[in-house]
């Protein structure tokens, strides 16, 4: 059973957190390159594609979550909280520190071997699941196939990740967020900035990303994300 008050600890970014050390300082905030949004405006709504993770690790502790929000305490405490291990990374943040605003960069081999290993440097089969959220819509095309490469590596078999893509295929800029777990099909969504899209990505393109993968599953909803679950 989970100790009724959990310790805290400091820690760097990516190191994992136990269900016995869930509580940490929020980590510093990073400078960021992209347009700020006209006005911060926060959503809560359910999300299919969450209840539908967390539907299929349901009935068992002591998971490897990889969550790529940053280091958000509300999401912290319900991993751990249901008994998981979390490691954290502010993928976003990343992208501005490997590639800087031109996407351009995005195709530089020497900034994209940096990028993985600042954000995915972990052991084969390491990973249970994991929260990519908006993430990989603001990757180019080079950078997009070796980021889901690496996660292949980095997942384990019969593992699941949960990914949200603009509902417009052909958008040249989108917001990104920020993603608090509410509850186990609630989250709290705010915009951070505006950024330039990577690539088009529709069903057919995501289809192939994921084509080592086991299955992808798409969930429509009304709003302007889409989201995806993705099978290892």
């Amino acid at each position: 059973m989970l100790p009724e008050k959990l310790r805290s600890i400091f820690r760097k970014e990516g190191d994992a957190v136990s269900p016995e050390s869930s509580s940490h300082p929020a980590a510093p905030g990073g400078f960021s390159l992209r347009k700020p949004p006209k006005k911060e405006v926060s959503v809560t709504r359910q999300s299919r594609g969450l209840e539908q993770f967390f539907f299929n690790i349901r009935d068992i502790v002591g998971l490897s979550i990889l969550d790529l929000a940053g280091a958000s305490q509300e999401n912290i405490n319900f991993l751990t909280n249901l008994g998981h291990k979390v490691y954290t990374q502010d993928i976003m943040r990343s992208l501005d520190e490997a590639f800087g605003p031109d996407p351009a960069e995005q195709t530089n081999v020497g900034r994209i071997e940096y990028f993985l290993r600042t954000n995915f440097d972990y052991p084969h089969d390491t990973f249970d699941g994991a929260l990519l959220w908006d993430s990989l819509q603001f990757m180019g095309p080079a950078l997009l196939h070796a980021t889901v490469e690496r996660l292949y590596e980095v997942m384990r078999p019969k593992s699941y990740l949960l990914a949200f893509f603009s509902a417009s295929e052909r958008a040249v800029e989108a917001p990104a967020h920020t993603f608090r777990i509410m509850d186990n099909k609630t989250i709290l969504i705010t915009e951070r900035d505006i950024r330039p899209t990577g690539s088009v990505v529709n069903n057919r393109n995501l289809e192939k990303v994921f084509g080592k993968f086991d299955s992808v599953k798409f969930f429509l909803t009304r709003e302007s994300l889409r989201e995806v679950i993705v099978r290892r």
